[in-house]
């Protein structure tokens, strides 16, 4: 399977885990058309959406920066346009957009709670929505929404209003895999069983110290490679973890992800254990 010449529309893709996902399908020749609101250079978040175009042209894709609010139906139903009016149509689907707050409902305002639940939730919807019918018929058509499995046991039902927004977005990832398996287009959803070293991490969950315990960006977008060449027909309504995905296709050293060799790894919420079930470490 090779991505040259496949469109992906890609939400949030400024850093991070999303630009490296854009650069792997970029890597064999892939348009990217990339939707997110960057377009200053912050202090605490590297990159805008002009700099994570240019590294997806610099390892081999077409990029198209869009800047745009994925809470914004209008907006969002723009970037779609001009991403098929520049390259034909759409292959693929990444909704990666997400705003974190991990404070108790005591401490999160609603202005927060809004922002969190209108990007995660009405952004996956409103992007997947306006992607689907320029999605139909395409030779093999995923989503993926990155996003975790949802677990209902007490330890995972807080923090309150994130819980809601990255499970919000799983419960759209799988309605649509329901609704879309007639016309072929998959949907799934995955996460990382550890940390990975983002900005998010670093700014918020430990900084160098939680870095030293993630795993690489890497471990994302390999994983959403391997997602992303399924057959269509055949592989959706999953909610899937990096590593297994990882293992599955063929992977057999799970510590080349490690940003530190022989580090502790830091767990992911909504996650048990780093790594799957007979994996040497698990």
């Amino acid at each position: 399977m090779t991505f040259a010449g496949k469109t992906m529309f890609i939400s949030g893709a400024s850093r991070g885990i999303g630009l490296a996902i854009a650069k792997r399908v970029a890597a064999d020749g892939a348009n990217v058309a990339l939707v997110a609101k960057t377009t200053e250079p912050h202090p605490k978040l590297p990159g805008t959406i002009y700099t994570a175009a240019k590294e997806i042209e610099e390892v081999g894709g077409q990029a198209l920066p869009i800047v745009g609010d994925v809470r914004d139906g209008d907006s969002v139903e723009a970037a779609v346009a001009k991403a098929v009016e520049q390259f034909g149509g759409i292959d693929i689907c990444v909704n990666n957009a997400s705003a974190i707050n991990l404070g108790s409902i005591e401490e999160v305002p609603l202005k927060r709670f809004d922002l969190m639940n209108g990007i995660q939730i009405r952004g996956t919807y409103a992007v997947s929505q306006a992607c689907i019918p320029h999605m139909k018929g395409r030779e093999n058509p995923h989503i993926l929404t990155l996003s975790p499995p949802i677990r209902l046991e007490s330890q995972w039902l807080k923090p309150t209003a994130y819980m809601i927004a990255k499970f919000g977005m799983t419960l759209c990832a799988l309605g649509i895999a329901e609704e879309m398996r007639a016309a072929g287009i998959a949907s799934n959803t995955l996460w990382p069983r550890t940390l990975v070293a983002t900005a998010a991490v670093q700014n918020l969950l430990g900084g160098d110290e939680a870095m030293a315990r993630s795993r690489k960006p890497e471990v994302y977008s390999d994983a959403a490679y391997a997602v992303l060449s399924k057959p269509a027909r055949e592989f959706t309504g999953h909610s899937l973890l990096c590593e297994d995905v990882l293992l599955d296709s063929g992977v057999t050293d799970l510590s080349v992800y490690d940003c530190i060799p022989g580090s502790e790894l830091g767990l992911d919420l909504w996650v048990d254990t780093p790594n799957p079930p007979g994996y040497p470490g698990a």
